[in-house]
């Protein structure tokens, strides 16, 4: 007959084996993430430097979809990391990489454009927070009634580009999100993080020069 104290001790047993295997799980986990981080990180390093030196074209941006800006360039890349302790361990945060999008010939010009239905409206303000683009806002009234009839946006042609890698180590996973690569949008994908290698970084470079590519995962995938 099994005493109560040896079913305690049976109880306790079978938590420390679990415990141990999250521990194992974590543990791996982690060395994976890590590994890929160094290399997300090398790659790019070393991908700002090229593309500095390429200045690749630019994506076509409208705020509107209806008035185009001018052939645009990407210029100024430039890459940082950040760090963090995790289980009394340093271990990568994030890697970021952002550039400025800026006309291919000659400075950013001014540009205008006016929306007067909610969709559009909303559409606009979100490209023009996605696009950090300077802008200002401003109301068209009716000069007699003083009803408003639009809403006008003075803006610059130049905008910024990012790339926020952030790791999620307890999973094994890397998310990464992509901000005007194609436009003025954001794209995100998140790839376990023993995919995160040299090809993988190859399509996420391609998609930032504007190549075709298979880095953003199709839906099901």
């Amino acid at each position: 007959m099994v005493g109560f104290l040896d079913q305690l001790k049976s109880q306790a047993s079978a938590l420390q084996g679990q415990q141990s295997d999250q521990q194992a799980r974590l543990d791996a986990n982690t060395r994976a993430t890590e590994t890929a981080c160094d290399v997300a990180w090398h790659y790019v390093q070393e991908l700002a430097k090229h593309l500095n030196v390429i200045a690749p074209a630019g994506p076509k941006l409208t705020l509107d979809g209806k008035t185009p800006w001018p052939a645009m360039k990407l210029t100024d890349f430039r890459m940082d990391s950040r760090k963090k302790m995790l289980r009394n361990r340093e271990v990568f945060a994030s890697i970021g990489l952002g550039w400025q999008i800026v006309p291919a010939m000659g400075p950013a010009v001014g540009g205008v454009v006016s929306v007067n239905f909610p969709p559009d409206l909303q559409r606009v303000e979100a490209r023009l927070s996605v696009g950090n683009v300077k802008h200002e806002r401003k109301e068209v009234r009716h000069p007699e009634k003083n009803s408003l009839q639009a809403i006008r946006f003075e803006y610059m042609t130049e905008s910024r580009g990012s790339v926020m890698v952030t790791p999620d180590h307890d999973n094994g996973q890397i998310a990464f999100r992509v901000a005007n690569a194609t436009g003025f949008d954001v794209l995100n994908a998140v790839w376990p993080a023993e995919k995160v290698k040299t090809d993988l970084l190859d399509e996420l470079a391609k998609l930032l020069v504007g190549q075709a590519n298979h880095f953003i995962p199709l839906p099901g995938r």
